[in-house]
């Protein structure tokens, strides 16, 4: 039995597959994992988690289907990241997010006053926000100059994975475009001399697209893995865009709308949209082009709530069935992590208002996943207001296993929504990407007979008005509480002693000696 192979690295876990000639998933493996967050704002992970995590996953699937042969790997992996490895492939340090870690506001205030918020657009498509790769790099030249004097090499997961299994040292052009402003997105190549200015002595990764082949399967990587030698493996691309090839949601006119940790949406066009709120990226393919958004929090805020209550994932979704729409007039602000697209507030936090004694978990539950919903959207009305022509939007990831999350976006955004067959994710597009790579002339597999669409989400007409209200509701909330909420994130990112009142700190010397 032929397959291929694919693994994705993600914020909350790592997930392979086996598929065959016709689609059908054969096994899967998932580990779960966590990143770090040193401090407020910082999240970062160590990248030689990915590898072992990667090692793990294939020989448990080999275990699982000793029958299979694996004809090609596929690799994807959460990005924007920022991996810096020195000349022997050894990280520097862990590897810095994407847009979740928000350390480099600085050095984003810096790089714009240098080179100007127009050229900066004109260029890499996009202005500088929290998802850019250019000043996490500047980040680590300034506050870690020794890491940056030994870096040589830059990688993201799907980057990484492809050099420890084929020795390459490349990048797709998807993920190069939001190593911004380094990217040139219209010429498709390396913006020389800016990359001369903040990546310094770093060897630049040769540019290729999502689905092209990499190279080779190593000795030493089919040793530690199990693979065949020779294996070919493809260059891969950030999970969201793999995301959007596994449903088929990659087309002129697509909106692909992501459920997990975060929320995800990238809609694909031919012409290169620019608008500030926004990032504007090439597509997964030549000749395409991409306006993408997130939610710093979806799957996590949930996953917050369902800690914080003790109840399961059932549990909390009949409540939240039982409370209705409009949560029994709770309002809640979904930035309980900063917010990415559209507001790019990185000092952004949670808020729940119109809490009252007689609200339940339920309520509090209803009111995150609409909370969600709302910001969805946030992002499709100015998705629309730049110019996105979108005509179909599919829904993908763990979230759309629960029916009442998608009718909510659906009610709340009037958008309907497709639901394919397989919604596994990232590492489903990225076994159907090396399919592609190693199929014969004219016998590629397409993604709608792999992965058909067998279920439509339709709103509710009735609650077009009242969510109209709730919408008006939520834009105001975040403009009228947000000097209060910067001033609370500005305490947050200090020192526990700082944050003390004067009269309740110790002297040093007093604390030290009671301790």
């Amino acid at each position: 039995m032929r397959c291929t192979l694919g693994v994705d690295i993600g914020t909350s876990s790592s997930k392979g597959v086996l598929v065959d000639d016709d689609g059908v998933i054969v096994a899967t493996v998932t580990r779960a994992h966590e990143v770090s967050r040193p401090r407020s704002g910082w999240v970062e992970m160590d990248a030689r988690v990915w590898w072992d995590e990667f090692v793990w996953i294939t020989r448990d699937l080999i275990a699982a289907a000793p029958d299979a042969e694996i004809a090609g790997v596929g690799v994807s992996g959460m990005g924007p990241c920022i991996l810096l490895a020195d000349e022997h492939d050894e990280p520097v340090r862990p590897a810095i997010l994407y847009g979740v870690d928000t350390r480099s506001t600085a050095q984003i205030a810096r790089l714009t006053a240098e080179l100007g918020t127009d050229a900066i657009t004109r260029v890499g498509g996009s202005t500088l926000t929290s998802q850019a790769g250019g000043p996490k790099i500047a980040w680590i030249a300034d506050e870690e100059p020794e890491a940056m004097a030994r870096a040589r090499r830059l990688f993201m997961p799907a980057s990484w994975l492809a050099r420890k299994l084929t020795g390459a040292y490349v990048l797709d052009h998807q993920s190069a475009s939001q190593v911004s402003p380094l990217y040139d997105i219209e010429g498709e190549h390396w913006h020389e001399p800016w990359w001369a200015e903040y990546a310094g002595a770093i060897e630049q990764p040769a540019l290729g697209w999502a689905g092209d082949r990499a190279g080779e399967v190593t000795a030493d990587a089919a040793s530690a893995t199990g693979l065949a030698v020779g294996t070919p493996v493809i260059i891969g691309t950030i999970d969201a865009w793999t995301e959007a090839v596994s449903v088929g949601a990659h087309e002129a006119g697509d909106l692909m709308l992501m459920y997990g940790t975060t929320m995800f949406l990238v809609v694909t066009g031919e012409e290169t949209l620019r608008t500030p709120s926004m990032w504007t990226t090439a597509g997964a393919f030549a000749g395409t082009r991409n306006l993408a958004g997130g939610l710093s929090t979806s799957g996590a805020l949930t996953a917050w709530l369902k800690d914080l209550t003790g109840a399961d994932y059932p549990e909390l979704l009949e409540d939240a069935e039982k409370s209705g729409p409009g949560a029994r007039g709770l309002l809640v602000l979904p930035y309980f992590a900063g917010e990415r697209t559209p507001i790019q507030d990185p000092d952004a936090r949670g808020v729940i208002a119109g809490l009252t004694l007689d609200h339940t978990r339920g309520d509090l539950y209803r009111a995150a996943l609409e909370a969600t919903a709302l910001g969805v959207r946030h992002n499709v009305e100015t998705m629309r207001a730049a110019g996105a022509d979108i005509r179909r939007i599919v829904a993908v990831g763990g979230g759309t296993q629960g029916r009442l999350w998608l009718q909510i976006v659906s009610d709340v955004t009037g958008l309907v929504q497709e639901v394919p067959q397989t919604t596994i994710g990232a590492s489903y597009g990225a076994a159907f990407l090396a399919a592609t790579a190693i199929a014969e002339a004219g016998e590629a597999p397409a993604i709608t007979s792999w992965n058909p669409i067998t279920e439509t989400i339709q709103p509710d007409a009735a609650l077009r008005d009242f969510h109209d209200v709730l919408f008006d509701r939520y834009v105001r909330l975040y403009e009228g509480s947000k000097d209060v909420v910067h001033e609370l994130a500005a305490e947050q990112r200090e020192p526990a002693q700082q944050r003390e009142p004067a009269e309740q700190r110790e002297p040093a010397d007093q604390r030290k000696a009671a301790a």
